[in-house]
């Protein structure tokens, strides 16, 4: 079990030595001599030393609305406030107060059944053949609705699809497909990669739209991109929602195991597998089940707040905030999960005290050089990633500025502190009109852009960067791809492959002093770069266009 120990001669001695130990940038053209030389302070100790405080035993893995999380809270608030940013929280301060609901559906008296026209009963079992949370916060319900496939649940007027075809679905259970409908050329549901549509999250949100009263999402592990476990693991603890979030909810959000979809369509005389080939056609239209959905769900209900972390560097333009860049990173965590061995703590030091390390060495950085960018530099470490990208959402929706005066989010989260990378994951730059001056800056540094390996997957929707991309703000995440320096190709993918396997939402998570973060300080100097010349660039930044989140920035 990790600890940190508050020694104040041995961690001001750790400080001494890194401001020392500079690490070399490449010279970017368009870049000033100032920020040039601003750049070259982004540091590995510095970075090295926030992971371990945030990550230390301490701090009790940073949980969304726990002492630990306050405590990270208030530890990057501070370090804002000693490096002279403005406030851009409430009431004058760093912090942004969200109000939470969560909701835990208490497994030993939450019960579901099918139940056929012709009386047949199929009891399922919580948590191995289904999975359902009620979004509306009562603390007990009763559900009886008929089922209704409705394919993949999406209506997109743009891809000229539409699998309700007008059907009536208020008060219905909504049978469907995880993802979206298989690629019929580049230009059908942006070809392989997955759009917003395929999202778990949407098909809740347009069931809700509809009045319906839940959702079966059919897991199948090639569509969702995880196996039933994750499933399991993700929807038996506490769904959380923002409190002040008064769009529609279903009451039962819920997922179905893949057999026991099977056994359900059998019932009904139908087969699974022509279902899903069914769904796949352009004039699919809904199928009324001879079954209905009968549940009792008791829920645990519990009413918190948590904050985003605000502070705003002033530019050197005199008026309004304009053509802002913003510097993303959550500082949640999963807290502690008792029953889990001697260490329950999820210590969470690659996810994400990473990323909270890198803004705070981009936002010294920034603050201290001897020259301002021409605008304004947003810093924002957000909470509840882990709950669904809540506080960003909330940040994107209550932004101290308008959306369209952001010119971009870049967001760091879960950057494996393993050594320097010779290529970057930029998973969505490309939809953007920063992406020439990224691919540009590339070079500059070395580094190839990796292509997604898993366009299927769906990341972009997964990071912070989203939530500022629902509200038109040309935004991404800066990553590491597979390519390391002075390694093979393989070792980069045996490297992530183990992380994912061994110590990603584990208790094993944690800071050690071999950690290896130069290249940290790379992608860091990368971001310092490419935000700066986003500051200096005269043209409005913006999506491609035809892309999906090209609507809401002219909204704005």
């Amino acid at each position: 079990m990790q600890t940190f120990s508050l020694k104040p001669a041995l961690f001001i001695a750790g400080l001494a030595v890194s401001v020392t130990a500079a690490a070399a940038a490449p010279k970017v053209p368009g870049l000033p001599p100032a920020a040039q030389q601003a750049m070259q302070q982004i540091i590995a100790p510095r970075i090295s030393a926030d992971v371990r405080f945030l990550s230390s035993d301490l701090l009790e893995g940073r949980g969304t609305g726990t002492r630990g999380g306050d405590i990270a809270a208030d530890y990057i608030a501070t370090q804002f406030a000693l490096n002279g940013l403005k406030p851009a929280g409430d009431d004058g301060s760093f912090l942004q107060k969200v109000r939470f609901t969560g909701v835990t559906t208490e497994p030993d008296t939450t019960t579901a059944e099918f139940v056929t026209d012709k009386g047949e009963v199929t009891k399922l079992k919580y948590a191995d053949d289904y999975v359902l949370n009620d979004e509306t916060g009562k603390t007990s319900d009763n559900i009886d609705a008929p089922i209704v496939f409705v394919g993949f649940g999406i209506d997109a007027p743009e891809y000229h699809w539409d699998d309700f075809k007008g059907t009536d679905v208020k008060g219905k259970m909504l049978l469907l497909f995880v993802n979206e409908p298989e690629s019929q050329d580049q230009a059908f549901f942006n070809g392989p990669a997955l759009t917003y549509y395929g999202r778990w999250s949407y098909k809740y949100e347009e069931a809700a739209r509809l009045g319906a009263a839940g959702v079966l999402i059919i897991h199948r592990t090639d569509l969702a991109s995880y196996p039933w476990d994750v499933v399991r693991n993700s929807w038996t603890g506490e769904d959380v929602q923002l409190a002040d979030d008064h769009a529609p909810k279903v009451e039962a959000a819920s997922w179905i195991q893949l057999e026991q979809a099977r056994k359900l369509f059998a019932s009904a005389g139908l087969d699974l597998d022509a279902m899903y080939h069914a769904a796949n056609q352009r004039d699919f239209k809904p199928i009324e089940l001879p079954v209905h959905f009968k549940a009792h769900v008791d829920s645990k209900v519990r009413h918190f707040e948590s904050s985003n972390v605000v502070g705003l560097l002033p530019g050197r333009d005199p008026g309004p905030p304009k053509q802002v860049v913003v510097y993303t990173a959550h500082y949640d965590h999963l807290g502690i999960v008792p029953g889990k061995g001697k260490d329950d703590i999820y210590n969470g030091a690659v996810d994400n005290g990473t990323g909270c390390g890198m803004l705070l060495e981009l936002m010294r950085v920034y603050a201290n050089g001897r020259e301002k960018p021409p605008h304004p530099i947003l810093f924002a470490s957000v909470t509840a990633e882990e709950k669904g990208l809540l506080g960003s959402r909330y940040l994107g929706e209550h932004l101290p500025m308008p959306a369209r005066d952001v010119a971009l989010d870049l967001n760091y989260d879960a950057i494996l502190p393993i050594g320097e990378p010779s290529s970057i994951t930029a998973t969505g730059a490309e939809r953007t009109t920063v992406y020439p001056t990224l691919q540009k800056l590339a070079k500059v540094f070395g580094l190839a852009i990796e292509p997604d390996a898993k366009p299927g997957a769906g990341h972009y929707y997964r990071s912070d960067h989203f939530s500022f991309a629902r509200v038109g703000v040309p935004a991404f995440s800066i990553g590491q791809g597979a390519s390391f320096v002075g390694h093979p190709r393989e070792w980069g993918v045996e490297q992530e492959e183990d992380y994912v396997a061994h110590h990603y939402h584990q208790p094993s998570d944690e800071w050690r002093p071999d950690m290896d973060f130069s290249g940290n300080v790379k992608l860091a100097q990368f971001g310092y770069a490419l935000g700066w010349l986003v500051s200096e660039q005269k043209t409005p930044t913006g999506w491609v266009p035809g892309d999906e989140f090209e609507k809401a920035r002219k909204a704005e």
